[in-house]
């Protein structure tokens, strides 16, 4: 029988020459190099500081406007070590509206067996949305400019509708089994009744933000759904005391 030493490893490599396959046969990899913890803290640190850049940058210039050399430089970094966080555009925008969704969530407990708590949420967001029309703005046309298959949010806002619709019609569920909904609603119709009223309130609120209140206008729609339903009182503005501003911006 003939030995057989170890073979060398082929490589595939792609067009634009930046990503290397290896196909390695019989020779067992070295064991890979473990970070210290404090460079995946640094990395992570990194990673959200470019998400906040880009956020910012995407609510000033909007999306296609808002560049990738602009993002780098608010972090300090070349347009090179942003594309080793992030490989291309597309993906930073992705992970940007998955953080604002994070921090959404910091305002909408969909969980709470009350269904009411978090429609009270989606008040205090909408009431918070109010401080950060750039991004108001960012998210306004970017779904809708989403409704193209081929846009990179395309994924991202079908998935986001699913989900929303899906924890609105369960909260609305939830009180309909207390005998808190409104009779003849139902709660998915109800749903996303509640989505395409906020969705429509950021539109008007950007046109003329002098005529819409969008809190006190959603709190008044949740009032047609859910008998004796009203904003706790430090979501009002007179009685505005929280000083809880989660990262950047929501929308």
């Amino acid at each position: 029988m003939t030995e057989r030493g170890p073979k060398k490893a082929d490589s595939m490599t792609g067009d634009s020459g930046d990503d290397t396959v290896s196909i390695v046969t019989q020779t067992p990899s070295p064991p890979r190099v473990r970070k210290p913890r404090g460079e995946y803290a640094k990395t992570g640190a990194k990673r959200t500081a470019i998400l906040d850049a880009a956020l910012g940058v995407f609510a000033e210039s909007g999306y296609r406007a808002g560049s990738l050399k602009e993002i780098a430089q608010r972090v300090g970094m070349s347009e090179a070590g942003l594309l080793h966080h992030f490989k291309n555009k597309s993906e930073l925008l992705a992970a940007v509206l998955d953080r604002r969704d994070e921090q959404s969530l910091e305002f909408v407990d969909f969980t709470d067996p009350d269904g009411s708590v978090g429609l009270r949420g989606l008040v205090r967001l909408a009431r918070y949305n109010a401080s950060v029309p750039g991004v108001v703005e960012l998210y306004t046309t970017l779904s809708a400019e989403a409704t193209s298959p081929q846009h990179p949010a395309h994924d991202y806002f079908v998935r986001r509708y699913a989900f929303t619709r899906e924890q609105a019609s369960a909260m609305f569920g939830r009180l309909a089994d207390d005998g808190r909904l409104a009779p003849g609603a139902d709660p998915m119709r109800a749903a996303v009744a509640t989505l395409a009223f906020m969705d429509g309130l950021q539109v008007q609120w950007l046109l003329d933000r002098s005529v819409v209140d969008m809190a006190a206008a959603l709190e008044e729609f949740l009032r047609g759904f859910v008998i004796g339903f009203e904003a706790e009182d430090d979501d009002k503005p007179d009685d505005e005391t929280d000083d809880f501003t989660p990262g950047e911006d929501v929308a």
